[in-house]
């Protein structure tokens, strides 16, 4: 997992991407996602960050597989 990874709620589906941050709850463009506050909740339903997975784990799919094809 690279540092700057985008990481989705797996309640509601929101993507956290770092490129953009959360500028609605103060967090700046190019925050990583482990640097996110203890207390930053999801905008989308509210949950904490235990809810999220990495965007590609929640695809269902390898990168490195579809890069093989």
């Amino acid at each position: 997992m690279g540092k700057l990874d985008r990481w989705i709620c797996a309640i509601c589906e929101y993507v956290y991407d770092p490129a953009g941050g959360d500028p609605d709850n103060a967090i700046v463009p190019w925050t990583s996602f482990s640097e996110l506050p203890t207390t930053w909740t999801c905008p989308g339903c509210g949950l904490g960050k235990e809810q999220f997975v990495p965007f590609a784990e929640q695809a269902g799919f390898d990168v490195s597989e579809e890069l093989e094809a």
